[in-house]
This record gives structure tokens, sequence and C-alpha cells, in this order.
């Protein structure tokens, strides 16, 4: 609730202020103030969506989407980097013209718009500051560029004053624009990876399978896959093999480890040493069989490893006509009696 608010504000704040900018830049003449304005219509529109998504974000797993609607915030932060791209290269466009064809330039005007202007996305930068999601970081990142972008207009105006050199204002502008286009490319990049389900920053399957293997009863890690929901809430699947023990308390241990990773949602499959497991690695574009159709052609059929007291939650897929398959699970390299 607290960063929709945060996100809401920040849109009424921009979006007064761009009416406001846009008449003082026509006023003043300046491309800068007028190429703000622009950008701040569109940042408007970007942050008006973002509450919208972010409030959407809020509600709870159904039938339709069952991990939630997370990623609408992400959507939000994709939308508001994407307005952030493509308003940085229309005001670039607008500064080389403005080189070409310089006008004359009403300082004074230029310095009270860049000190409201500042004051004004100030207030904005500091309601969104502090944000966990994606969504609200990128409206901040928003304001902070907005800040810096007024600083830049100011300084520029006060050089006019001073030197009458009015091609500093479109030349500080594609500063500003280089500025906002590289820290958009990142944030898009974020973006990128939490649709594509990069393994988050920070954590490193190899290193959380070295620690899951230093629990007692683990024998072994495979089919382990981390990917973040939106940008901070992260997930995992894994299976791991391990000796008879309590399963109840070896879940409970392995859900504390992945906490200590920062993984907050773990679906764990537990397999019996020596069960055969199809695959070792995720391999997507390999075909699937699903279990029941891989039952059916063993009607009749007794199944030997059933004396063994083999446990069926593993792979669903293992072939039961060889109960001595040799398992595919990795070696935790722990020898236990």
């Amino acid at each position: 609730m607290k960063t929709q608010r945060n996100i809401l504000i920040a849109f009424l704040l921009n979006l007064g202020f761009s009416v406001f900018e846009l008449i003082g830049g026509i006023f003043t003449g300046s491309v800068a103030i007028i190429s703000d304005a622009l950008h701040d219509f569109g940042d408007a529109i970007s942050i008006g969506a973002s509450w919208f998504l972010e409030r959407k974000s809020q509600r709870k797993p159904d039938a339709f989407f069952t991990y939630g609607y997370g990623r609408y915030s992400v959507l939000g932060a994709a939308i508001t980097n994407l307005i952030l791209l493509v308003g940085s290269l229309l005001v670039t466009v607008n500064a080389v013209e403005r080189i070409l064809n310089p006008v004359q330039i009403n300082s004074s005007g230029m310095i009270l718009m860049a000190v409201l202007g500042a004051a004004m996305n100030l207030a904005a930068a500091w309601f969104t500051h502090g944000g966990e999601s994606l969504n609200e970081k990128a409206v901040n990142l928003h304001m902070l560029e907005d800040v810096l972008g007024w600083v830049v207009v100011l300084v520029g105006a006060i050089v006019i004053r001073c030197t009458n050199f009015t091609l500093i204002d479109p030349i500080m502008s594609i500063g500003v624009a280089i500025f906002i286009l590289s820290h958009a490319v990142q944030g898009m990049g974020e973006v990128l990876n939490v649709f594509l389900e990069k393994t988050p920053e920070g954590i490193d399957p190899q290193e959380l399978e070295k620690h899951l293997c230093h629990i007692d009863h683990v024998k072994g890690v495979h089919h382990l896959h981390v990917w973040s929901l939106d940008g901070f809430n992260h997930y995992a699947t894994l299976h791991v093999v391990a000796e008879a023990c309590d399963a109840m308390a070896l879940k409970r241990a392995i859900r504390q480890e992945m906490e200590e990773h920062g993984i907050n949602h773990v679906t764990v499959e537990l397999e019996k040493e020596g069960e055969a497991c199809p695959e070792v690695d995720c391999n997507p574009r390999k075909p699937h069989t699903g279990c029941g159709h891989h039952h059916h052609h063993h009607h009749g059929h007794s199944h030997k490893h059933h004396s063994h007291g083999h446990d069926h939650e593993g792979c669903c897929g293992h072939d039961h006509d060889h109960p001595n398959h040799e398992s595919h699970a990795c070696d935790c390299g722990k020898h236990k009696h």
C-alpha cells in the first residue's frame, strides 16, 4: 500500500508540474524546458500506469495467475524504462535541431523554472526513495533524473545570462539525455532478467548446492532452478536425494537454508537413494512423457521394486522396469553411516 501511495503522489506532482512546465518553456523559448515538459508528460503517463500495475500486482493468486500478479509491477517498470529510452532519444533530436537553428532564450525565465522544477521533482523523488520493487525504483530513477535535468537547466541559464552563449542549453540537454539513456538501458536490463527468469543477483546455484549438501541426510541435489517473481521475491524448485529420515524435518531444514540465501518460496521433491530420475538437468526442448501415459504400458506387469519400499514421490517419469537403474543425483561427497 505504501508503494502505491508513493507512486500516486509522484504521478500527481509530475502531471501538475508538466502543464506548468510546458507553459514556461514556451514563454522562455528554452528547448531544454519544452523537451523536459514533454518528457515529464511521458513520465506522468508512465507513472500513472505504474501506479495501476502496482495496485494490480497486490492481488492474490487465483486460477488464472497461480503465482499471483507480482509481475504486473515489473511490467510497470518496463513501461517506465521504455518511455525513458524514447524520451531521451527525442530530447537528443530536439537539441540537435536547436544547435543547427539557435534561438534567443529568456534566461531569467529559465532560472525561475529550473528552481521550481528541481524543488517539485525533488519532492517526488523523496516520496519514492527506498522502494523495493523494480517498479518503484524505476519511478524514483525518473524523479532523480528530472532533478538532475533541472540542475543542468539552472546552470545553463546562468551561463547564458552571463555569456549569452545560448548553445549551452541544447548541449547540456544532450548530456542529460545520454545520462537518462544509460540508466534506462540498465533498468530495462533488470526487467528483462526477471522476465527471462535469470538467476537473481547474489545467488550462486553451485554454492547453494554445496550448502544444501551439508544438511544431514542429504545425499545429492539436482534439478535446482532459481528465479525471481518480481525482482525481490525469489523462488526455487529442486530435487533432493536423501537417505531414510523424517521428511518433514528435512524439508524444514532445506527451506531454512534457502531463506538464508534470500529465497522465500521453495518447492522440494524428495527422492530416495537409487531412485532413477530421467533428467539431471532441465531440458525443455526434450520431448516429455507424462506419468499416466507411462504407467499404461505396464498394466498387468508386476513392479518388483515395490517390495523394496520405494517412494513414488520422486521423478514421475522414472522407468519402473529398471528399479536398479543408477541414480542421476549429484554426489554431495558425504559418507554417512
